[in-house]
């Protein structure tokens, strides 16, 4: 492929990610919360009690920002802290009532999100992008960037 070709293939994947990004955040808001919020609320939906740390992890952000994020949706009355009975240091993270409650308003959210992103793709070619992207993960994942950056070096 020609630089220009991976290059404009390049900004339009920069441009689909901002743009579904943007509409999903649209909706979100709707419901009292901002972007970033919803991934914590449905990884505590499908195993509440998490500490920060795991969260973390799983989200693949670093710790002040899930500490931040959780301090406010906390604050908004979602999530819940409660210390550890194993280390008094460490705390679990819950999502309150009004937090499940509002599981399913993220859900939707997200669905609705799929469907404009997805629509007039066919089921073949949705899963056709789904494997390509994964491809592209798998690329730039921090394992591959060094071998590739190798690579590169050599070549020049």
């Amino acid at each position: 492929m020609a630089k220009t070709n991976k290059a404009a293939t390049m900004s339009r994947l920069h441009s689909a990610a901002r743009l579904s990004r943007t509409a999903l955040a649209s909706r979100l808001l709707a419901h009292g919360f901002y972007a970033g919020q919803d991934q914590i609320m449905l990884a505590l939906s499908h195993d509440d009690g998490q500490t920060p740390g795991q969260l973390a992890i799983r989200l693949g952000v670093r710790p002040p920002t899930i500490t931040k994020t959780i301090n406010r949706l906390q604050a908004q009355g979602f999530l819940d802290k409660k210390a550890s009975n194993h280390d008094a240091r460490q705390a679990h993270i819950f999502l309150t009532d009004p937090g499940r409650e509002t599981i399913k308003a993220i859900e939707k959210s997200v669905r609705k999100t799929e469907k404009q992103a997805l629509k007039g793709l066919d089921k073949k070619e949705q899963k056709t992008l789904a494997k390509l992207l994964q491809r592209v993960e798998a690329n730039l994942s921090s394992s591959e960037l060094v071998e590739i950056d190798d690579e590169v070096e050599t070549e020049e």
